[in-house]
């Protein structure tokens, strides 16, 4: 017989022992798909920090949007107590410390 193969009872337990045809098995598939989602977002966590993206300003940034605009301390105090942000003594002592400020440079 030609096409006969006979498999032995010890090849059966090398090929057992060596773990072909068993497969990963369940964990080692959950534990391979979250080592790729990790390395993914890690790659597409250093694109974002490599190229920052131009449309933000510093007001989305957490910055004052006025200041970005090139408005001056003065101007964004005198923005501030017009809008009724700030009373008139906080005002006074603001403007007092932005002057003295400014003759001591």
């Amino acid at each position: 017989m030609m096409g006969d193969v006979h498999i032995t009872e010890t090849h059966k337990e090398v090929v057992n022992m060596m773990g072909y045809g068993f497969g990963m098995g369940a964990g080692g598939w959950i534990a391979m798909a979250v080592f790729w989602i990790g390395v993914i977002a890690l790659v597409v966590w250093l694109v974002v920090r490599a190229f920052p993206s131009g449309r933000r300003d510093d007001a989305a940034a957490g910055g004052d949007s006025a200041v970005a605009q090139g408005e001056t301390p003065e101007q964004l105090l005198d923005r501030r107590f017009a809008s009724g942000e700030i009373d008139v003594a906080t005002y006074e002592s603001i403007r007092a410390t932005l002057r003295a400020n400014r003759n001591g440079k």
